[in-house]
């Protein structure tokens, strides 16, 4: 079976027995996270949530990208949150490479010019996630008021641990 047959069968299963189209569009825990888009991290089990409880933002890294910031400033101003996370994890890919090799390999893969490209890599996870929670709070679009806490999650043991921002 493809990748796109078990996919398509597993969310037959899936809604077949769903039953939680009445949820309300604000989370109910009236938080959002912003973490890694990396396999290894399932939010929902690492931090005890059910569907409608928090907005999960992801991307490579788990950066306070702009397009990470607009979807916190929508889910802030427009929906309700309270609170947001910014979670980083150990082994993460994004320290291994940097703008230049990627781009290389673009340019020999695919004959594509990526020099317009940041893809944000990073040397260092800790000052990472720190620097995206400094971001976020030093944005003139989230209020001071908001808090905005940095973590990262060791994929090895599961557990979060908070950073200094």
């Amino acid at each position: 079976m493809s990748e796109l047959d078990a996919v398509k069968s597993a969310n037959d299963a899936y809604a077949a027995q769903f039953t939680k189209g009445d949820l309300p569009m604000p989370p109910a825990r009236r938080f959002a996270v912003i973490t890694c888009m990396d396999a290894r991290i399932d939010p929902a089990k690492a931090l005890g949530l059910e569907e409608g409880d928090a907005h999960v933002i992801r991307n490579a890294g788990g950066l306070a990208t702009d397009d990470a910031l607009r979807s916190l400033v929508i889910s802030r101003t427009l929906l309700g949150t309270r609170e947001a996370f910014v979670i980083g994890h150990t082994d993460c890919g994004m320290v291994t490479f940097t703008n230049e090799q990627i781009r290389d390999r673009l340019q020999d893969e695919l004959g594509a010019d990526a020099t317009d490209v940041d893809f944000h890599p990073f040397p260092e996870l800790h000052a990472s996630v720190a620097a995206s929670v400094r971001r976020l709070r030093e944005s003139n679009l989230v209020p001071d008021d908001y808090p905005i806490t940095g973590f990262v999650y060791d994929v090895k043991t599961g557990r979060i641990d908070e950073v200094d921002a």
